[in-house]
């Protein structure tokens, strides 16, 4: 594969030779794949992709992409391109949380520059910047679909919504806690109102 299909990320033979999903994981996406004829195999990428990012530390790196393209039987420019195309796949390292406020018109219209502006005064970083001890990533997003509960910002799996600085302080501070890597994979997502 070569560093022009990545952009200006260097693939390294090395290192996708260490890449490999663990048994769980790979029963995961075994499970997807059964969802689609063969010859529609490709239809599992988004969310084999998903379980790809969760695996292997928040991020899709070269190697990973060019590994999922190899379990889904495709080629490695196929899995660069959807990547690449949608926001919710980090194609650089990330925090454990990556905190996605959504700036559509409900959000913007019910403060949600505001959040914006006080996450980053809170975590001393600005939009698409992670804290130094790795733990958030701040990016903005387009439209996240909960409109009616505006402001919002998503992390991992979980939504939280009817934002005040308050609220936001909670939950990051209960973030910061547990100190674990949040996903899109998450089954312990929950919603705040």
């Amino acid at each position: 594969m070569s560093s022009q299909t990545h952009g200006t990320q260097h693939f390294d033979k090395n290192k996708r030779a260490d890449i490999k999903f663990n048994a769980e994981a790979m029963a995961i996406v075994q499970t997807i794949i059964s969802h689609y004829p063969p010859e529609k195999i490709k239809s599992a990428l988004l969310p084999v992709l998903h379980v790809a990012q969760a695996e292997f530390g928040g991020w899709l790196s070269p190697e990973t992409m060019d590994y999922v393209a190899s379990v889904l039987k495709i080629k490695p420019i196929e899995v660069f391109e959807v990547a690449s195309f949608y926001t919710m796949y980090n194609l650089v390292p990330v925090g454990k949380c990556v905190i996605e406020v959504c700036q559509t018109s409900s959000c913007w219209l019910c403060g949600a520059e505001d959040i914006i502006k006080h996450i980053e005064k809170k975590l001393n970083i600005k939009v698409g910047e992670t804290t130094k001890d790795g733990m958030f990533t701040l990016k903005t997003a387009e439209c996240l679909g909960s409109c009616g509960t505006a402001p919002m910002i998503q992390v991992g799996a979980s939504f939280h919504e009817n934002l005040t600085y308050e609220k936001v302080d909670k939950i990051l501070d209960k973030y910061k806690s547990e100190g674990k890597q949040r996903n899109y994979t998450d089954l312990d997502y929950h919603n705040t109102i």
